[in-house]
């Protein structure tokens, strides 16, 4: 332990990690790690049949400690470093890695990998080229983090949109008073406090034998129908055991409230999904889609997981029928879920033009990397 400047490999990035945290999966000891020093390469080439997503080459900038689980390789010139890094990341681009590996994992040695052809100019067109590609990736690199910064303000003011309408209203003028709710300072004066089992109950009808009705998963937009003819994604051997969910109730999250990145969803068509959610049908005077959104305001800030009262932040069904809520009149709960319809479908065309830029952008970058380092661009 003579070094402890924790590393790791993410998305082609090698980023200093805290040492001391007890998140992710951990070693016994870190002393079976690799000290790498500023621009080593390091290399993934494990799980080479399983995961065609990630890029696997990084750029060491800092001296620091990884896992020796990775290959790390030092050029013997050092100024060739830039060079040679932009090369085996085109190679990763065009996934030249996936097919060489061997074994269970798929794994790859570096007694093979050191076999691979790369495009090899003379010292100082590699030298011009590496200069190049710094100047124009740090360009790129720029804009797509101010399109991301960009969506997240966008989220961050829908958040907050969002969680002002269903406890305030749509009136600016109203009168409120302060609640019982220690998670909402206020709310409007005429509004009622009622627990979730008065807007809505529980049901669970299981699917003794699936009939290929649509099957549906919560995700962070929302219940979607999940396409299993795609064969993208994991899916169980049988849907039997599955339980029938009807359009209009509410989809909820009630296990790792804390992490899960959104807990409720609105079925906006009938079918079948893991028993493992909860579904909840409305009562007389509750309006589906407002309370949709009231549950989404009060997961975004992840105002419910004090409640919960067990190791993984979790509610049983009943539990979380005996939470209070505010109950607006029906025809305001109606008003104020089309006006919420309306301003999350805005925000979500302004967020979906930004991802289309950041999209965009990433392509033009991975195409650039690959036609200057190959030759085809010249610079």
């Amino acid at each position: 332990m003579v070094e402890n400047n924790l590393l790791s490999l993410s998305y082609g990035h090698v980023k200093r990690r805290d040492i001391n945290s007890n998140e992710g999966l951990l070693p016994a000891s870190y002393e079976t790690y690799n000290i790498i020093e500023p621009n080593d390469i390091v290399l993934r080439f494990t799980d080479l049949q399983n995961d065609q997503k990630s890029l696997r080459v990084g750029l060491a900038n800092e001296r620091g400690i990884i896992t020796s689980a990775y290959t790390t390789i030092r050029p013997y010139d050092a100024c060739d470093s830039r060079f040679l890094y932009y090369a085996l990341h085109a190679f990763d681009l065009r996934k030249g890695f996936y097919g060489m590996g061997a074994g269970v994992r798929q794994g790859l040695k570096w007694q093979e990998a050191k076999y691979i052809l790369l495009p090899w100019p003379n010292k100082a067109e590699r030298t011009h080229i590496a200069g190049y590609l710094d100047a124009m990736c740090a360009d790129i690199d720029e804009a797509i983090q101010s399109a991301e910064n960009s969506i997240s303000d966008y989220k961050s003011y829908l958040q907050a949109r969002l969680y002002q309408m269903v406890t305030k209203g749509l009136d600016p003028a109203v009168a409120l008073e302060k609640t019982s709710l220690e998670w909402i300072e206020s709310a409007p004066t005429h509004w009622e406090i009622a627990p979730h089992k008065r807007m809505m109950r529980k049901i669970k009808r299981l699917c003794d034998h699936w009939a290929g009705e649509p099957v549906l998963s919560l995700t962070t937009n929302g219940v979607i129908v999940r396409d299993i003819a795609s064969g993208k994604g994991k899916f169980p051997a049988t849907f039997d055991g599955y339980q029938y969910i009807s359009a209009g109730n509410l989809v909820l999250c009630l296990f790792d409230v804390d992490v899960t990145p959104r807990c409720v969803g609105l079925a906006k068509q009938s079918g079948v999904i893991s028993p493992a959610y909860s579904q909840f049908e409305m009562l007389d005077g509750a309006h589906a889609p407002y309370y949709d959104y009231y549950l989404r305001a009060m997961d975004d800030r992840k105002l419910y997981v004090h409640l919960t009262s067990t190791l993984r932040h979790s509610f049983t069904e009943d539990t979380f029928g005996m939470i209070p809520a505010l109950r607006p009149p029906f025809e305001e709960q109606v008003r104020i879920a089309a006006y919420l319809d309306d301003f999350c479908s805005n925000v979500d065309r302004l967020i979906n033009a930004k991802q289309s830029i950041i999209d965009d952008l990433k392509a033009y970058k991975q195409s650039l990397i690959y036609e200057t380092v190959t030759g085809k661009r010249e610079v």
